[in-house]
């Protein structure tokens, strides 16, 4: 386990890292950071489209949506709410605050390119037809929630979501063993994930999908699910950017900056 000295120093070199990058290589791994969101989310989603929506149902929901995060630790990738946590190096002024707006802003644009280029595999897999289309049902169900939800709801389960993100974040990096990072990963990401918090480069697959399965689905599924278009008339793609994706944004910004970042960086600045 990594002292708070060690942490911090990882953390100053990780931003100094970060924003020293190629613009072409940090825009890969954000792609890469949201295709691997987006296995999470499938994974989440099939699990749970089956089985009621108990405790139980929700906890596996949320150990299974942890294959994305674990993904983008492990395997190496650049997630924009894990990127929250560089306010760190630019408080012990280790980079420069266009830096740290640029290297944010990159990453979210690869972020949402990498899920929405699940959604459109996806969409080529059919998979929201099995089972008698009961994963679709799901899809449809996940997506017309977040959607309609109102700016101040999506707003504060934002930021509790990514202060439990960038925990993760933070707990697998004092971590030294993988199984270490793994478990610590897993709590805190499974715990959002069951709670129902939002998670901004989440609803970029969740959300997408649902508004793809509605658009490019074969009145043959409606007949199989029973299910009613007229239900899903707010599941559009401009819905979803105007009443989930910016007030989920700014969410899980201020919740990892402010309650995760600058809150352990004041309480150990003198110790760094």
């Amino acid at each position: 386990m990594k002292t708070i000295n060690e942490l911090m120093n990882a953390l100053n070199t990780s931003g100094e890292n970060k924003v020293s990058a190629k613009s072409s290589k940090l825009f890969i791994l954000g792609i890469m950071a949201g295709m691997y969101i987006a296995f999470g989310a499938i994974f989440f989603t099939t699990v749970t489209a089956f089985g009621g929506h108990g405790g139980a149902v929700r906890l596996l929901g949320g150990v299974t949506f942890s294959l994305g995060i674990i993904l983008v630790v492990l395997a190496g990738a650049e997630l924009f709410t894990g990127n929250n946590l560089m306010i760190v190096s630019l408080l012990n002024k280790k980079i420069k605050f266009q830096e740290l707006l640029k290297n944010w802003g990159i990453v979210y644009l690869g972020n949402f390119f990498g899920a929405l280029l699940m959604v459109g595999l996806m969409i080529l897999t059919k998979q929201y037809l099995q089972d008698d289309g009961a994963i679709g049902q799901r899809v449809l169900n996940i997506a017309n929630i977040k959607v309609n939800l109102e700016f101040s709801t999506a707003f504060s389960r934002a930021i509790l979501c990514n202060i439990l993100v960038c925990l993760a974040i933070w707990v697998s990096m004092i971590a030294k063993s993988i199984p270490g990072k793994i478990l610590g990963i897993v709590f805190p990401i499974s715990g959002f994930v069951a709670i129902g918090y939002e998670h901004c480069v989440a609803n970029m697959y969740f959300v997408p999908m649902g508004v793809a399965v509605k658009k490019w689905a074969s009145p043959s599924f409606w007949n199989l699910t029973g299910l009613n278009p007229l239900e899903y008339s707010n599941l559009e793609f401009c819905n979803f950017l105007t009443q989930n994706l910016i007030p989920v944004t700014l969410g899980n910004l201020f919740g990892g900056v402010f309650f995760v970042g600058f809150l352990y960086w004041f309480i150990h600045k003198d110790e760094a």
